[in-house]
């Protein structure tokens, strides 16, 4: 009984406690490594998907910076050949009206811009699709269609230049164009014949339901003439990237 007594004393009870909590421990560190495989169990570069996004176009960002560095380095050693070499001097002139075709050259003139957005407010009824209240891709893709359909000469989406091979994508309710993410609202410049172009957006039936979901859920759709638009020239990859069996 007095040894039973001895050891519920302070000094007693800490010699039987601090044994277990050491194998406890050293349990739970060999449960751990053997979970991780030597890997990390939570990846700092996993943890925070906007973190991950907003890595990805800062390295964009400044990747595109770099190569619009060396294409304005590159136009100037062509313009520079250009000028003693006859045959390169015919080529570049041959070279014009396709890189305007392909969008590789900024243009500016009149046009119309149509904005899309989402519904600033939820409405009255309470049985509303919250589906409905966003702009969807299919919505970006049907103005983008009657731009070309009506005449355009070059068309832009959030002041990217589209091409014969850009696509308009969306993830959740942003917009994925050109390696950047863009939030609503949507700017679509189009550069070309204002009144055929306006035309084909009335006519246009996937214009017509975003026209009529807008009247209703109060989604945001407007269409302008401008006198003036500038569009950029189109910088990114030319190569298409597709999917291949493993």
């Amino acid at each position: 009984m007095k040894g039973w007594r001895a050891a519920l004393t302070p000094t007693g009870i800490w010699r039987v406690i601090v044994p277990i909590v050491c194998l406890v421990a050293g349990l739970l560190f060999a449960t751990s490594h053997e979970a991780a495989k030597g890997q990390e169990l939570r990846s700092p570069s996993t943890a925070d998907l906007a973190d991950l996004v907003r890595n990805a176009e800062r390295q964009v960002d400044t990747e595109s910076a770099t190569l619009r560095q060396l294409q304005v380095e590159a136009k100037a050693a062509t313009d520079a050949a250009a000028a003693d070499d006859t045959q390169v001097g015919r080529l570049k002139t041959e070279e014009a009206p396709l890189l305007l075709a392909a969008g590789r050259q900024a243009v500016s003139g009149p046009g119309i811009l149509v904005v899309l957005d989402d519904a600033p407010t939820v409405p009255d009824d309470s049985t509303a699709d919250p589906n409905q209240l966003v702009v969807h891709q299919s919505d970006l893709q049907a103005v983008v269609n009657a731009l070309w359909a009506g005449g355009a000469d070059a068309v832009g989406v959030a002041g990217q230049r589209l091409i014969a091979t850009s696509a308009v994508r969306c993830v959740g309710n942003t917009l994925l164009l050109n390696g950047r993410v863009y939030s609503p609202p949507y700017q679509i410049e189009a550069i070309g014949p204002a009144d055929a172009m306006s035309k084909e957006l009335d006519r246009s039936p996937g214009v017509t339901l975003y026209r009529q979901a807008a009247s209703y859920y109060g989604l945001g759709y407007t269409v302008e003439s401008q006198e003036h638009l500038q569009l950029p020239a189109y910088d990114g990859p030319l190569a298409l990237d597709y999917a291949k069996a493993g």
